[in-house]
C-alpha cells in the first residue's frame, strides 16, 4: 500500500470496525498482556539498578534479588566510575562531557540541513525533484559499515587519484570534526524523509495565502513552516540524540583512539576486562549514561507520537 492510497483505505473503514478494534486493544486481556510485557522488559533494568548500589563483594557472591533479603547499600561503584581514573584512562566524568560535545552538534547539524532540504523537496518545483527524494530515501537502506572505511580514508589521507591530490588531508583526525561529519551524513536521509512527509501535510492554501500576502519563501519558512514543524523536528531530535549518545562504532572509528574526543560508550566498553572482570562498575556506568537520554525523551515526548504519525500518511 502506497502513501497515496493510505487515506482511501482508512476512509473505507466503517465506524463499527473502528469501535471493534478499539474494544480489542482496550480490553482487560490486552491491558494485562501490555502490563506483563512491561514487567518482563523492566526486570533486567531494575536488576541492573539494584546491582549498581550493592558493594562489589555482594555482587560477586550473590544475585541482585538477594538484596531484598540482606540489603546492603553502597555508592562506591558510582564513585569509582565517575571520579576514580588512572594515568591511562580518565574518569567517566570527563567522557560524559565528551559525549555532550559529540552529541549536541551531531544533532543540530543534520536537523538544520534536513529541515531546509525537506522544505525545498516538499514545496519547490524543480526538475528531478522526485528522483532526488527517492534517492535520499534509498540511502536509508545502506549499512553505515559500508561507509566507514572510505570516510576514514578521506579524513586521514584525503583523496589522491593517480598521484594527484583531489581533496587534501585537512588534519582533522583525532578531533570532534570527523565524528560530527559522520553522524550528520548517516542521519540526514532519515531526517529529510521524516520532515518531508510532515511538511507535505501543511495545507497548500496556507502557503498560497502567504505568497499572496507578499511573503517570500524564506519568510514562509520562518513564520509558517518552521513553527508547524516542531513535532517532526522533536521526533527526529529524539531519534538522533539517542542514536548518537549510545553509539560506539562511529565514536570508536573516527575518534582515532583519542581519549580527548572519545564518547562515554568507548569508556564503558573498556571498563570490563578481557575476561569480564570489573563488570560491577559497568552497572553504575550504564545508569550514568542513561540519565541525559531520559531527560531528553521525557522533555520532548509530547511531540514524539504526533510528529511520527503526522507524516505516516499523505493526504
Amino acid at each position: 500500500m502506497t502513501a497515496l492510497s493510505a487515506p482511501n483505505k482508512l476512509a473505507g473503514v466503517s465506524p463499527g470496525q473502528k469501535k471493534k478494534a478499539k474494544d480489542i486493544f482496550s480490553s482487560p486481556v490486552a491491558s494485562a498482556i501490555a502490563i506483563l510485557i512491561a514487567i518482563v522488559w523492566t526486570i533486567p533494568t531494575f536488576g541492573l539498578l539494584v546491582s549498581s548500589i550493592r558493594p562489589e563483594s555482594d555482587i560477586n557472591n550473590s544475585g541482585w534479588w538477594t538484596f531484598f533479603v540482606n540489603p546492603s547499600f553502597s555508592l562506591e561503584n558510582y564513585e569509582r566510575v565517575l571520579f576514580v581514573g588512572s594515568t591511562i584512562n580518565p574518569p567517566l566524568f570527563q567522557y560524559f562531557f565528551n559525549s555532550l560535545a559529540v552529541t549536541i552538534p551531531a544533532v543540530i547539524f543534520p536537523i538544520t540541513l534536513a529541515v531546509f532540504a525537506a522544505y525545498a523537496l516538499a514545496w519547490f518545483e524543480f526538475k528531478g525533484r522526485d528522483f532526488l527524494f527517492f534517492t535520499i530515501f534509498a540511502l536509508q537502506i545502506i549499512p553505515l559499515q559500508l561507509a566507514l572505511v572510505p570516510l576514514l580514508q578521506l579524513f586521514a589521507q584525503g583523496v589522491v587519484i593517480g598521484g594527484v591530490t583531489i581533496i587534501p588531508d585537512f588534519g582533522i583526525t583525532g578531533t570532534y570534526i570527523p565524528i560530527w561529519i559522520a553522524h550528520t551524513i548517516f542521519g540526514l536521509p532519515l531526517a529529510i524523509f521524516l520532515l518531508h512527509n510532515f511538511l507535505r501535510q501543511i495545507p497548500r492554501e496556507l502557503i498560497e495565502a502567504g505568497r499572496v500576502d507578499g511573503a517570500n519563501w524564506f519568510s514562509l519558512f520562518t513564520k509558517i513552516v518552521l513553527p508547524l514543524s516542531i513535532p517532526a523536528i522533536a521526533s527526529f531530535l529524539i531519534f538522533q540524540f539517542l542514536w548518537v549518545w549510545n553509539d560506539l562504532l562511529v565514536g570508536l572509528t573516527f575518534g582515532a583512539g583519542s581519549k580527548e574526543v572519545a564518547p562515554m560508550t568507548v569508556r564503558l566498553a573498556e571498563m570490563v576486562g578481557t575476561r569480564g572482570s570489573g563488570w560491577e562498575v559497568l552497572t553504575a556506568g550504564a545508569f550514568v549514561s542513561i540519565i541525559v537520554p531520559l531527560i531528553v525523551f521525557f522533555a520532548l515526548q509530547r511531540y514524539f507520537v504526533r510528529g511520527l504519525l503526522a507524516g505516516s500518511v499523505k493526504g
